[in-house]
């Protein structure tokens, strides 16, 4: 079983928050996006900017040598859609995919790419007026001054449009959760392994799912630039990147088998 975070993806030019020489940064919490028009306009222009360059990137070694990893299964705290990219069977996205919309009304679920275009439509030279802002991790970027832009509602309902992912101070579904605790239950019953792969494990939402490998006796081996808030509930911990390391290691199952 794996668990990949941010660190497995800044390889693919998208940055993690919390890895060596990572800059401070505060994401926008649930609660503000719900709180009003105003914090939407201002995450949708912002948003607007760094999904532009998101969806263009594209899986390195890493996502590659997950996949190839056959693991019962993988859960990935990424909302970067990388993992699904290179083809991963078997993978749970705990904090849902940023190229999908939902209505916070009528909950009907839609691609990204659409509203895409009806933010470029509705705001004319917004993205070319800030090619110079630099990317966080979940798609936003940053940018202070947002009034003017206009955001599109749902075109069915007329509500409040959100990104299909788990924010800050949001649950995590709880069917994701219970298929991810049940594939450790299984993990314990085979005598299996759990592999953290490019995780600070700074939020609960994945070391929980340590923690529990770690109470039922299953091997937990982290592989992270810099430490994390499981290591010592960790069998082996191993400091180095995930697209030298996972590679390797698939390489050396391979060879093995």
């Amino acid at each position: 079983m794996v668990l990949t975070g941010a660190g497995l993806s800044t390889d693919s030019g998208i940055p993690d928050y919390r890895g060596p020489g990572a800059p401070a940064r505060m994401p926008m919490t649930y609660q503000e996006f719900v709180s009003g028009p105003a914090a939407r306009q201002r995450y949708w222009a912002r948003s607007h900017l760094g999904w532009s360059r998101m969806r263009r990137a594209a899986p390195n070694a890493g996502h590659h040598a997950v996949a190839a990893l056959g693991a019962d299964l993988v859960i990935t705290q990424n909302v970067d859609g990388l993992h699904e990219a290179a083809g991963t069977p078997a993978l749970v996205a705990l904090h849902g995919r940023i190229a999908d919309v939902v209505c916070l009304a009528c909950r009907r679920v839609t691609a990204r790419t659409a509203l895409q275009q009806r933010l470029e439509d509705a705001n004319p030279g917004w993205a070319a007026r800030h090619a110079d802002v630099a990317v966080r991790p979940d798609g936003d970027v940053d940018l202070d001054e947002t009034d003017g832009f206009v955001v599109p509602a749902c075109g069915d309902c007329g509500g409040a449009l959100k990104p299909d992912v788990v924010f800050f101070g949001e649950n995590v579904p709880k069917p994701r959760v219970e298929r991810c605790y049940a594939a450790v239950e299984a993990l314990a019953d085979a005598g299996g392994t759990l592999l953290v792969a490019g995780s600070s494990l700074t939020v609960m939402s994945g070391l929980r799912f340590v923690r529990r490998a770690a109470t039922r006796g299953i091997p937990v081996v982290i592989v992270n630039r810099g430490t994390t808030r499981g290591d010592e509930l960790a069998s082996y911990r191993i400091e180095d990147g995930t697209s030298a390391w996972l590679p390797a290691l698939a390489a050396a199952r391979l060879t093995a088998s």
